[in-house]
């Protein structure tokens, strides 16, 4: 086959969009944190250089011309400040919590959950202003970044705390309240991954001051993890539970010396 003929073959089977798109998404998700975040950045110009950024990723997914993808950045902008607020709750209860944060600074320095949960709370305004696909690909560079997979259209309050944070899956449509803590290995996921079930509510609801402990596992739409309850390490829930409950497992273990040799 003659290399003009293949190029051409190529083109016909490739899929029509631009890969530009995902780098560039991830570069305006690193410059909007260091924005919000590093007192060194000169603010003014940064805002200047995330808005034709953003302007970039707007010409390229935004397909339907009829849709306000262009008139979304001076709302979204206004929003930084209640977003900051939030974050600055987020991480005082990491440093609150976790007896091995010495100082706010080592929470937004080192905490991979954190920085997971921020670009969450960055992406959300963008999901819910139906802009395709840059919200998706910012949680999504998150969960490269740090191996926590948060869904922008999932529902979460203030005060919210991932530790270790490795392997957390939190889907679209789970909603979890306010001073909730998770470790590393959770999972709020969906019972089943039927397409016919895209609208309807597929994941958990944690109400307040839940703690989940790590590789536990919670699924349903209709589950709900009652407020103030504890589960425990590596359960599997599929039914709701009560307020101020404590679920754990007693897996057998057995212990007996090593034969002398």
């Amino acid at each position: 086959m003659k290399k003009k003929d293949l190029i051409e073959r190529i083109k016909e089977k490739q899929p029509d969009f631009s890969y530009r798109v995902k780098a560039r998404t991830e570069h305006f998700t690193e410059l909007l944190f260091k924005c919000l975040f590093d007192k060194d950045v000169p603010l003014e110009t940064s805002l200047i250089e995330l808005e034709q950024v953003f302007i970039e990723l707007v010409n390229i997914v935004c397909w339907d011309k009829a849709k306000r993808c262009h008139e979304i950045w001076d709302e979204y902008l206004h929003l930084f400040p209640n977003i900051l607020d939030q974050l600055h709750q987020d991480a005082q209860s990491l440093e609150s919590h976790d007896p091995a944060a010495k100082s706010l600074e080592e929470v937004y320095l080192c905490y991979p959950g954190f920085f997971a949960t921020a670009v969450y709370r960055l992406s959300r305004p963008l999901y819910l202003k139906g802009l395709p696909l840059i919200p998706r690909l910012m949680t999504e560079y998150a969960h490269q970044v740090t191996g926590v997979d948060i869904h922008p259209g999932a529902d979460i309050g203030c005060c919210f705390f991932i530790d270790h944070a490795t392997g957390v899956v939190i889907g679209e449509t789970t909603v979890i309240k306010n001073n909730v803590k998770l470790y590393q290995g959770v999972t709020l996921g969906a019972l089943s991954v039927n397409k016919t079930d895209k609208n309807i509510k597929r994941h958990p609801t944690v109400e307040d001051n839940v703690t989940i402990y790590a590789n536990a596992t919670i699924l349903g739409g209709d589950t709900i993890i009652g407020a103030n309850s504890i589960i425990g390490g590596n359960v599997w829930i599929t039914q709701s539970v009560p307020p101020d409950s404590l679920v754990y497992h007693t897996p057998e273990i057995k212990i007996k010396p090593v034969p002398k040799k």
